[in-house]
């Protein structure tokens, strides 16, 4: 077992999953916990559980997020980028 720190970053609010209402765009604080699958060629690793960090007002607040709950969370944030920049360039050609 095994656990890293990363942060990520939404452009856009999002919803992590039904337990957790709308979160603002930002970047936040995620570790990660992992554990080794067994191989002889290469080390490798499963994300088993991910712990989603929220500030707000001098306190923070965690969240244990499955990593496929991030992964969508990230996913619809990269689709709404995308569309709201789409928009805007046609925006620009009226």
């Amino acid at each position: 077992m095994r656990t890293t720190l990363d942060i990520v970053t939404f452009r856009s609010s999002f919803i992590l999953n039904k337990d957790v209402g709308e979160l603002p765009a930002g970047s936040y604080q995620i570790e990660i916990d992992e554990e080794e699958i067994p191989s002889r060629d290469r080390q490798a690793f499963r994300r088993t559980a991910i712990y989603f960090h929220v500030g707000h007002s001098g306190s923070t607040r965690m969240f244990v997020i499955s990593p496929n709950d991030l992964d969508s969370a990230l996913e619809r944030d990269r689709e709404k980028t995308i569309d709201q920049a789409a928009a805007a360039d046609l925006e620009k050609c009226r």
